[in-house]
């Protein structure tokens, strides 16, 4: 009787994060700056990160939701040396807000942003991003929502090149994020999808100390990387 095929693509985000650096060894020559997603996004970028020798940073989103209904988007505020924000100017005006909110929303979600790096990251200063290649990490993508957030900052805070890369993805939002940077790669595009988590045999949730140590151990790597090549 031939051997049961195994139902999942990835055992962990481990594995995935592995599988993705070897279809990313192509990038090591440019000195590229790996940006997670938190927190699912961090098993997976501190694979390719260590697989490439390269800097490896958070990549902090908060949703600007309307008076009274949050789940309507009118925009994002992206953290990073030079945070960035994006705007939906057309929702804006036909809700005619008040003078201001928008400004006030928007430092509101700053400060929360700052707090989840200090939490995250502690005094260590997010990179720059102007010039270089940044690979975006996430453990998968349902709608890509936040991911196409963070492009559209990291376009205005003047990234060199763009690059995608995740395990696993939903075949309409991997498209639709194809037009928003200069490379792609998604390992698999099953379907039917039904979600990110349907494709691991350990999807479970990743906690915030574990996040804080992955950083924190590509931070002292990092470091150790650069006094060998001062040397």
């Amino acid at each position: 009787m031939p051997p049961i095929a195994h139902p999942y693509l990835f055992e962990d985000r481990c594995h995935a994060g592995r599988e993705l650096a070897e279809a990313l060894k192509h990038l090591a020559v440019e000195e590229p700056l790996v940006l997670a997603l938190p927190r699912g996004g961090v098993p997976v970028a501190y694979e390719i990160a260590a697989a490439l020798e390269a800097r490896l940073d958070i990549a902090l989103v908060r949703k600007i939701g309307a008076p009274h209904n949050e789940e309507m988007a009118l925009g994002a505020v992206i953290d990073g040396a030079d945070p960035q924000w994006v705007v939906n100017s057309e929702l804006v005006r036909q809700l005619s807000l008040p003078s201001g909110w928008f400004e006030e929303e928007k430092a509101r979600q700053l400060l929360e942003l700052e707090r989840r790096r200090k939490c995250y990251c502690g005094d260590r200063e997010p990179p720059r991003v102007v010039g270089r290649c940044v690979i975006l990490v996430d453990d998968g993508v349902a709608t890509g929502a936040s991911m196409r957030a963070v492009l559209k900052g990291l376009h205005k805070a003047g990234a060199a090149r763009l690059v995608t890369a995740v395990p696993v993805g939903a075949r309409d939002a991997i498209a639709a994020l194809r037009d928003e940077v200069d490379e792609m790669v998604c390992l698999a595009m099953p379907e039917p999808f039904i979600g990110v988590g349907c494709h691991y045999r350990d999807f479970s949730q990743t906690p915030d100390d574990e996040v804080v140590r992955l950083l924190e151990r590509a931070a002292a790597s990092g470091s150790r990387q650069s006094s060998r090549h001062a040397g």
